[in-house]
C-alpha cells in the first residue's frame, strides 16, 4: 500500500476552498463595477412608482375617457430624428394646451438621455425639434402628456434598425 497517494486529498480539499473563495470574491469585485441603474417606470425612480401606482392608474384610465394620445412619428432614425404626438379629446377634436414631456433613452443605461422641452403644436399635433442619437439600436421614447388636471404616461419602445413600434 502507498502511502503517498492518502496525503493528496487535504491538498484537493484546501484548493478547492481556495478556489471556491477566490470565485466568491471575484463576482462580488465584478459585480461592483458594473453600473447599476435605477428604474425609470413612469418616469420616476422605482420607489416612488412603486408607492403611487394606484393613482397613476386612476389617471390614466380617466385621460383615455377623455383624451387621447397617438405616436404619429415617421419612421425612427439615428439622424435627425423627429418626435411628433397628436393629441385629441375623445371626438377627435385636436387638444392645443396640453403640457408634453419628452425623455429619449436607452432602455439599459441613462448614459445618453435626452430631454426634449421645445415643440411646435399645430392643430393638435406636438412637433419636437429633431434629434441626433448617440448610436444605433433600441431606445424608449417615455412621455408624460398633461391635459387640465388628467395626466397620462405614454411610454414607446423602439429600434432605429428596425420599423416596428410596441406602445408599453
Amino acid at each position: 500500500m502507498n502511502k503517498s497517494s492518502g496525503r493528496i486529498w487535504p491538498y484537493a480539499i484546501g484548493a478547492s476552498i481556495i478556489f471556491v473563495f477566490s470565485a466568491c470574491v471575484a463576482t462580488i469585485v465584478i459585480t461592483n463595477k458594473m453600473p447599476v441603474e435605477k428604474s425609470d417606470t413612469y418616469m420616476m425612480g422605482y420607489h416612488e412608482a412603486d408607492e403611487k401606482v394606484n393613482d397613476i392608474l386612476k389617471a390614466a384610465i380617466d385621460f383615455n375617457k377623455r383624451y387621447k394620445v397617438e405616436y404619429i412619428t415617421d419612421a425612427f432614425e439615428a439622424q435627425n430624428y423627429v418626435i411628433k404626438y397628436r393629441v385629441s379629446d375623445i371626438n377627435s377634436n385636436p387638444v392645443n394646451n396640453a403640457n408634453i414631456k419628452v425623455v429619449v433613452t436607452r432602455p439599459d443605461n441613462h448614459k445618453h438621455d435626452q430631454e426634449l422641452n421645445k415643440h411646435s403644436i399645430e392643430n393638435g399635433i406636438y412637433t419636437f425639434d429633431a434629434i441626433k442619437l448617440p448610436q444605433e439600436g433600441r431606445w424608449d421614447i417615455m412621455a408624460k402628456v398633461s391635459v387640465e388636471d388628467a395626466q397620462k404616461f405614454y411610454n414607446i419602445k423602439t429600434d432605429t434598425r428596425s420599423k416596428e413600434v410596441v406602445e408599453y
